[in-house]
């Protein structure tokens, strides 16, 4: 079995730049660092508000972390070499079930690496939490992976504010990691709502009130 994919060379002085234009353009307010996994399998799981949600979590995983990205990005330059380089990215077919993504995503999972997944699986354009897919949870059932719930707020019209001279307040919480029981293991289907729902409320939790849609 071959092992989880190293740092790339480099990462670590492009990931101290991205840590030092967040802290210059906007007014970070993080918590619970010291809970991103430096191995797994674990995933980790943050609500998708905007662009700059990949950035943040490239600018404070603790270990080499493989990305989920919309196929759209896989041929967008030079987004696509920095997603490969940077994130190992898998690129998926929206709109239908990827099974060859997810073959991928539990072959890293079972060698020990760590994975990002929105559980909502696109991006809320609203700021609100959307309804959760059940992708990561099932991933975490197949593996027993620890699952990192992650809140993102705050960078919803980061754009406008940057136009205005502003420096936005963006709060990036993690939360605790846990995993799901050990029944999870035989997990149907239709046992994984559930289960995906307790994320959700885990994310929710950490956002302010107005943040959380259904999950309120």
């Amino acid at each position: 079995m071959s092992t989880p994919n190293p740092l790339p060379f480099g990462f670590r002085v492009v990931q101290a730049m991205a840590r030092f234009l967040l802290r210059l353009l906007t007014r970070l307010e993080l918590e619970g660092l010291d809970r991103m996994p430096q191995a797994g399998p674990a995933i980790i799981c943050p609500n998708h508000v905007a662009w700059t949600d990949p950035v943040l979590i490239f600018a404070y995983v603790r270990g080499p972390t493989t990305v989920f990205a919309a196929e759209k990005w896989e041929r967008r330059f030079p987004v696509n070499l920095l997603m490969r380089y940077l994130g190992h990215a898998i690129f998926v077919q929206r709109g239908e079930v990827d099974r060859q993504a997810l073959g991928r995503a539990l072959e890293i999972l079972k060698q020990g690496g760590i994975l990002g997944v929105a559980p909502e699986g696109t991006r809320s354009y609203t700021g609100v939490l959307g309804k959760g897919h059940d992708g990561a949870v099932y991933l975490a059932s197949r593996t027993d992976a620890a699952i990192v719930p992650a809140a993102i707020w705050g960078h919803e019209d980061v754009i406008r504010q940057w136009l205005r001279l502003r420096r936005p307040r963006i709060c990036f919480h993690v939360g605790e990691p846990y995993h799901l029981p050990a029944e999870a293991r035989r997990a149907r289907s239709g046992d994984l709502p559930a289960y995906t729902e307790d994320l959700m409320r885990r994310i929710a939790a950490m956002l302010p009130p107005e943040n959380r849609g259904p999950y309120a």
